[in-house]
């Protein structure tokens, strides 16, 4: 199936913020994912695909630059990551500043949970929370799309047994 060249302007208004999401919980840092989100909306500028390929062509390409970013840059995203913190797009600037603590624990908990999945759960995982159904996730990820949810139940048990307790407990409502 031959497609046409892809409505820029309509792409970029529905796929950007669902892919910053997407790239800011891989690697933890807004101005990395921004630059990520920027790159690959340059390499879709004058493609050539189906309309319904748009969105899986972006997360993957965004997946892509940063596997290649983390292979060439690490230590400056390390840097960059410790210097400036965007975690949150729904921050409430009148947030109080014991609300705001608690929130930037279970941040900073739920990345160190997710640093330490296997890349594959990571994506699986954050793939999910975007909306991707199964049968795109099964592509991007290369997999039967059957497996997916094996796939998935495996990568949310890794997680919750890497998340740190204590935030579980304040989850359910016990501890703290």
């Amino acid at each position: 199936m031959r497609g046409s060249v892809v409505d820029f302007e309509a792409a970029y208004e529905s796929h950007w913020v669902p892919l910053f999401r997407y790239v800011n919980r891989m690697v933890g840092d807004a101005d990395l994912a921004a630059d990520v989100v920027q790159e690959s909306f340059v390499r879709l500028f004058d493609q050539t695909i189906p309309d319904e390929e748009v969105r899986r062509w972006l997360f993957t390409v965004a997946t892509n630059l940063v596997r290649d970013d983390a292979r060439m840059a690490a230590r400056r995203r390390r840097l960059l990551a410790e210097r400036y913190d965007q975690s949150d797009l729904s921050h409430d600037p009148m947030e109080a500043p014991d609300q705001a603590v608690v929130r930037s624990e279970r941040v900073a908990a739920v990345r160190a949970a997710l640093a330490q999945l296997p890349e594959r759960d990571r994506q699986l995982l954050l793939m999910r929370e975007e909306g991707f159904r199964y049968a795109e996730i099964a592509k991007v990820i290369e997999v039967a799309p059957g497996s997916v949810g094996t796939l998935l139940a495996r990568a949310v048990r890794r997680f919750v047994k890497a998340l740190d307790p204590r935030i579980v407990e304040d989850e359910t409502g016990r501890g703290r």
